[in-house]
């Protein structure tokens, strides 16, 4: 998942004492932008360790560093992944039982 890729406000931004004008349909087409994003940094990055795993496999590959570096890139980007997508339901679950 690629972070520095993001649209996140500096903190000059977040400081400014004026409102900012982001309308709904904006916030939601970033947000639909940055997970969609994010999504595809993390399929790429599990490809690129499945090819190097087949790599190393087929006797393509002589650097079993590389490929052992990959899979536990892959690895760890797939459980980052998880853990956010559990945070969000459980934000998701908390609003539901909010009352209003």
């Amino acid at each position: 998942m690629n972070i520095a890729g993001t649209n996140f406000p500096s903190l000059n931004e977040i400081g400014n004492d004026q409102p900012s004008r982001i309308t709904p349909n904006e916030v939601q087409s970033n947000f639909s932008s940055m997970l969609k994003s994010a999504i595809e940094d993390l399929n790429h990055i599990q490809l690129e360790s499945d090819k190097q795993t087949e790599g190393l496999a087929n006797g393509n590959v002589e650097n079993l560093h590389d490929v052992m570096i990959s899979a536990q890139k892959a690895s760890i980007t797939l459980e980052t992944g998880v853990q956010v997508q559990r945070k969000v339901i459980d934000a998701y679950n908390e609003i539901m039982r909010m009352q209003v």
